[in-house]
């Protein structure tokens, strides 16, 4: 954790962890990497990622007031695999991200499909997290970590997404008209080299931020040790317009695991946050 003139930049909960396995309405191995948005009627949605004792994962949702405790969560899986429709969802999905769109007034969840060809990026669009549209892969794999901006660049939406390329794995963003077809692809935050906490690979982590002074990105950096590998998470500021542009990057990581909790557990040392929640939607108060 960083920390400044005025005390540290992010604090954990005392709650941590807000939910665990042990709160799952049903059976399932582990809890984690959840999408987060807040509901016009202010309560907190968590779009959670659980994995059975398979191994594979799906999608469910818990519901908080104060988005720390009394979660209600769905009795089944939210939103499940369907390899028999979508056989790039045969080992699961994982690791949703949500942006609500309010020309489409709509929510879009942008999550990994997983199956023998590696990860791919899929997309679902919904209203209530009941009932989904769902698009299926638009990003091939192996390709994963990816986000919706919340409105169109120029007359294009646009797609945070981390590909894995001969070169390493990076951040890119691509472009498209109608949400299916996407090009214009372009590296743009890179895996630094050398000693940094960011060598070894990054990948998006919460949606693009829209602030005056451009998109804010939070990311996940992970580096080798001889101790094994350590995820810790930091930032880049993107032109408003061209937000292929990168016009600052922080040097040193906001945050790293720290508790018991970050650093032991089905993969040690790792902080690797998917979700943010903020003002509901106007068109929807």
């Amino acid at each position: 954790m960083s920390a400044d003139a005025n005390g540290p930049l992010l604090v954990r909960s005392e709650s941590n962890p807000i939910l665990t396995a042990r709160d799952w309405p049903y059976s399932v191995n582990t809890v984690f990497n959840p999408g987060a948005v807040l509901l016009p009627d202010g309560t907190t949605l968590l779009l959670c990622r659980a994995e059975d004792h398979r191994g594979h994962s799906h999608l469910c949702a818990a519901r908080s007031t104060n988005g720390i405790d009394g979660w209600l969560i769905d009795p089944e899986p939210t939103l499940a695999p369907d390899p028999e429709k979508r056989p790039e969802e045969l080992w699961g999905i994982e690791d949703p991200r949500i942006t609500y769109v309010p020309e489409l007034g709509r929510y879009a969840v942008l999550y990994t499909s997983y199956a023998e060809s590696g990860p791919g990026v899929s997309l679902a669009l919904t209203t209530d997290f009941h009932a989904f549209e769902r698009l299926g892969m638009i990003v091939a794999p192996e390709d994963k970590d990816a986000a919706l901006f919340p409105r169109r660049i120029g007359d294009c939406w646009a797609l945070i997404h981390r590909p894995v390329g001969p070169s390493g794995a990076h951040i890119w963003i691509s472009y498209s008209p109608d949400l299916r077809h996407w090009g214009s692809h372009k590296m743009i935050l890179p895996a630094r080299r050398g000693a940094w906490w960011d060598a070894g690979k990054v990948g998006l982590c919460t949606p693009p931020i829209e602030t005056e002074r451009g998109w804010l990105l939070f990311y996940h950096g992970a580096r080798m040790t001889a101790a094994g590998c350590i995820y810790r998470v930091g930032a880049a500021l993107m032109d408003l317009e061209t937000p292929d542009r990168c016009l600052l990057r922080c040097d040193e990581w906001l945050f790293g695991p720290e508790t018991d909790y970050e650093s032991y557990g089905d993969v040690d040392k790792v902080v690797f946050p998917c979700g943010r929640t903020g003002r509901p939607p106007a068109d929807l108060r």
